[in-house]
């Protein structure tokens, strides 16, 4: 015969055992929120200071588009390469149609994303000052379009950069379809154009969209030269006031960053300073070197692996991780 005992807790969850009507534990310092109502409020609750950079509205202007901005570079794309990107069957007849037609509808996208990114930075509100970002939009897009030759020939050096460079490309064609390095920069010199017209957040939503295809990460005010080649690519890291040269090479895991920040009073870090290396031309960094601060690296050298440089190198110099030890050593500083 059971015993009362043993009756009296059959109906409790065995050893281990999930109860799934038990309560969940709520976040220390903060009441347990128990309805779909009061997430709500709660996520839209502009007295909370600390989430105030988050909310938008009361009349303010619309942001860009994220995904409408990288449709008009897959577009920009298939300007730059006519037949590689976009429509593939593209003829020496049909050509001037598809390039046209395309600009067309990139110069009517490209304008109300740009008048969307300087009308939520400028300080005004009132219908004159709008009517200024409407115009400051309509030149920025114009001229922006006027350096798309120029942009158009620069990349033929960089995807002629990329062939020459990788004994494993069998031709251009590869280079342009395939390779991450001429997508990222193909992106960097469309969005360093924009930079240059001072349109605010396309820029740099153009730079992070081929950062996040490509694991390469090039800030749009970086000035990079002719014929550059960035072989591999993940991990490659050049900052904002990075200086380029031509025929420059870089492998993967490269950095060009800053090595500190000047603080202003406030201790708020000082913003547009030179502060990323100089590169000259025909200079090979490989692959993992870092190289911070505003220092210069001499036309013709070599950076080899894993490298962390924080001195300027003369010209035609060839510097080791063993050479960058030394030099440590007798700096006392170790390593």
């Amino acid at each position: 015969m059971r015993s009362s005992k043993t009756a009296s807790t059959s109906a409790q969850p065995e050893s281990g055992a999930v109860c799934c009507h038990r309560e969940l534990p709520s976040r220390r310092g903060a009441s347990p929120i128990n309805s779909l109502t009061e997430i709500v409020d709660a996520l839209c609750d502009r007295t909370r200071n600390n989430c105030r950079p988050f909310f938008r509205g009361q009349g303010l202007a619309a942001l860009p588009s994220r995904d409408i901005i990288a449709g008009i570079i897959e577009d920009l794309r298939s300007v730059l390469f006519p037949g590689y990107f976009g429509v593939s069957e593209v003829s020496d007849e049909s050509m001037r149609f598809h390039v046209g037609s395309t600009l067309d509808q990139i110069s009517y996208v490209l304008l109300e994303q740009i008048r969307r990114g300087l009308c939520f930075t400028c300080a005004g509100d009132t219908p004159e000052r709008c009517g200024e970002c409407e115009m400051q939009a309509q030149r920025s897009v114009q001229m922006f379009l006027s350096q798309l030759p120029e942009v158009q020939k620069i990349l033929a050096t960089d995807v002629q950069a990329a062939f020459e460079g990788d004994p494993a490309a069998t031709n251009s064609d590869e280079a342009i379809f395939c390779y991450p390095g001429i997508l990222a920069i193909t992106n960097y010199r469309l969005a360093h154009e924009l930079a240059k017209l001072e349109v605010p957040l396309i820029p740099r939503i153009i730079a992070e969209h081929a950062h996040s295809l490509t694991g390469i990460d090039i800030h749009p005010g970086a000035e990079i030269g002719d014929s550059f080649f960035i072989d591999h690519g993940t991990g490659v890291v050049i900052g904002e006031t990075a200086v380029i040269g031509k025929k420059v090479r870089v492998y993967q895991g490269v950095t060009l960053g800053a090595r500190s920040f000047p603080l202003d009073e406030n201790g708020r870090p000082v913003k547009g300073i030179p502060r990323h290396p100089i590169v000259e031309d025909s200079v090979v960094i490989y692959s993992g070197a870092t190289i911070l601060g505003r220092v210069t690296i001499g036309r013709n050298s070599v950076i080899g692996g894993n490298v962390w440089l924080t001195r300027s190198v003369s010209p035609n110099t060839h510097i080791t991780q063993a050479q960058v030890r030394q030099d440590q050593f007798e700096e006392g500083g170790g390593i």
